[in-house]
């Protein structure tokens, strides 16, 4: 937001400028290569590091009595542990060290993303397609090493009459080949689009006449940020979850 270059007393709102990737050093106009440190490489690694902080350090010296950092961290661990249990069963329970690894990254992204002037990793489709698409060929290829070609039995709905089950497996197939587009769009989308509007309540709150409106605004909204910001990693979890249980058994 800025005033009006020609003066007219007007304001610009730029809810999207938020998201551009910036080199962390030098001019803001400077080429990015992929070598180049920039607001989101650097975002990313402290998501790394608060995943560390939070699941190593404080668990470092386990105690009978835990503290509150302890607390946090054995909550996830067993939150995240049994939604592997129930959806994908005990054959699911070894690949649980990924599926924890996912959701706390996603998670620690999202609200770091909420932190004043901080940049919000996964409202970049190519942060959460990297996430998506890994998990897609994951648990395909998981489920040809399980199950070989006897996987190709998830597109085939054998409960159905015989003469829609062709039309049934191509719309099958085509909807499994959208699961990595519409895994990590969701995410991507549901993140950029709060948070623009967060900007624009923001901006709004500078205007005296409608400031005190904006700001409750911005309160509600950044309330509800917070929840969709860990809504959005359980979703994503929880469809990743649903995924691999397709791979391990995709007859049921």
């Amino acid at each position: 937001m800025a005033d009006d270059a020609k003066g007219g007393g007007g304001l610009e709102f730029h809810p999207m400028d938020q998201f551009i990737v910036k080199p962390l050093f030098g001019d803001v106009g400077d080429p990015v290569h992929w070598y180049t440190i920039t607001n989101a490489t650097l975002w990313l690694a402290l998501a790394v590091l608060a995943i560390i902080g939070l699941m190593v350090l404080t668990t470092s010296k386990r105690a009978v009595v835990p503290g509150r950092g302890q607390s946090i961290a054995e909550l996830m661990y067993g939150f995240v542990y049994k939604m592997v249990e129930d959806v994908t069963g005990k054959d699911g329970i070894k690949y649980f060290p990924y599926i924890m690894t996912l959701f706390m990254f996603i998670l620690c992204a999202n609200f770091l993303g909420l932190i004043p002037m901080s940049f919000t990793t996964t409202s970049h489709i190519a942060v959460t397609a990297i996430l998506g698409f890994g998990v897609f060929f994951a648990v395909t290829i998981l489920g040809f090493v399980k199950n070989g070609a006897s996987f190709l039995g998830l597109f085939w709905v054998s409960s159905a009459p015989l003469p829609l089950r062709p039309v049934l497996a191509i719309i099958e197939i085509i909807s499994y080949f959208v699961r990595p587009v519409s895994h990590s769009i969701r995410l991507a989308g549901n993140m950029m689009a709060g948070h623009a509007v967060l900007k624009v309540f923001a901006g709004f709150a500078q205007v005296a006449a409608i400031a005190p409106v904006a700001i409750i605004g911005v309160m509600a909204i950044y309330g509800l940020e917070v929840l969709v910001s860990a809504i959005q990693a359980y979703v994503f979890t929880i469809l990743t979850c649903v995924y691999l249980k397709d791979a391990l058994h995709p007859h049921h």
